[in-house]
């Protein structure tokens, strides 16, 4: 068995838990340090999670042990973290989005790729059972050639549960750049590239109040959109209607399957794309039908960065990478373009869908 590669985390904020949670889940990776600017953050953080070195952002990106940092900041940090991670010689794994645009995302990747660097990207919940097996399902035809679909995303935001929201409602935050990512990152798996799109985006809620914390009660000022709707056309010619919102009360929509694709021979309707285990169904008759589960369910949050491990030890591509998360960027990104310009966007980033999930692959190896 391969050594296996020591990671570094900076960010030790509210999704941190669930990367140090699952990190002992493989034995590929071994989360060796964390940092954060509030130092005391991290070092609960490593107490919690049995970290072994608590380190300043100088110090981690300086330790020569660590090959792969997992960027957890702030949305507007992830392209400048990014980019001291790749310049001090390591790879980069980030919380989506991959950057608030097109330009800066791409210089990334440009920079990357010169010093043969690689660039992974949240989500990484495409790679449990329920996206897999949607994926499967498609290319085996279960409800033939695919022609519409929906996904929705739609609620009140999380300014009554987190107590640092301020982010969401940033340029490169709202629910498309939040939530998009998961919705978007599931299409492309299940149905390829996606080809153009129209949209209609808007501040339905201008104010936004916390609700909790000791900033609850604090105004928020909304600068980005808080509820988007558009229409995709993927290159394979399916077209799906999609919504994201944070300005949406007691919306009525599945939220057990919050994405449904029609085909010519059926329907399959597919579970929250924000985790990694739902179901999948399929109606081809009368009944709503349980698609059986080929892959390996208990995956959680990291399996992208164990991916990419795996992926740099024996030299192969990995599954939450760069370019998948550019194709993601340039769609949202494209949802805002696409209202300002009330023209269609038609994307030009490359897409090609990564190797599936093998079958059946015990937990904790990858491949």
């Amino acid at each position: 068995m391969s050594e296996s590669v020591k990671i570094g985390v900076i960010g030790c904020g509210n999704i941190s838990g669930a990367y140090f949670g699952n990190a002992k889940t493989f034995s590929n990776i071994e989360v060796l340090a964390c940092a954060d600017l509030n130092h005391e953050a991290a070092k609960a953080k490593a107490e919690e999670f049995s970290i072994p070195k608590v380190l300043t952002v100088d110090e981690l990106l300086a330790d020569r042990e660590i090959e792969i940092v997992i960027n957890l900041t702030v949305p507007q940090a992830h392209v400048p973290m990014a980019r001291r991670i790749i310049e001090s010689g390591k790879h980069t794994y980030a919380e989506k989005p991959l950057g608030l645009d097109r330009r800066e995302a791409k210089a990334l990747l440009d920079d990357a790729a010169k010093m043969n660097l690689r660039v992974g990207c949240a989500p990484d919940t495409f790679l449990g059972t329920c996206v897999q097996t949607a994926r499967k399902a498609v290319d085996d035809g279960l409800i033939g050639r695919p022609v519409a679909g929906s996904a929705f995303m739609m609620g009140m935001g999380p300014e009554p549960w987190h107590p640092n929201p301020e982010f969401f409602y940033e340029i490169g935050g709202g629910p498309m750049f939040d939530m998009g990512p998961y919705y978007l990152t599931a299409l492309f798996n299940i149905l390829g590239p996606l080809k153009r799109l129209a949209s209609i985006a808007s501040i339905a809620i201008p104010e936004r109040t916390i609700g909790t914390g000791d900033k609850a009660g604090n105004k928020i000022n909304v600068k980005t959109p808080d509820h988007i709707a558009g229409t995709l056309e993927f290159a394979n010619g399916t077209v799906v209607s999609m919504i994201t919102s944070f300005a949406t009360n007691h919306a009525i929509y599945d939220h057990d399957f919050p994405i449904t694709i029609y085909g010519t021979e059926g329907a399959m309707r597919v579970g929250d794309p924000n985790g990694f285990d739902g179901k999948v169904q399929v109606k081809r008759d009368a009944e709503w039908e349980d698609v059986d589960c080929p892959f390996m369910a208990g995956y959680g949050r990291i399996v992208g960065v164990a991916d990419m491990a795996n992926a740099i030890r024996t030299g192969r591509r990995h599954r939450a990478s760069g370019e998948q998360a550019f194709h993601t960027l340039d769609a949202m990104q494209g949802f805002l373009d696409a209202s300002a310009t009330g023209e269609a966007y038609v994307l030009t980033s490359p897409y090609d869908r990564p190797d599936p999930m093998p079958l059946d692959l015990p937990l904790g190896t990858l491949d």
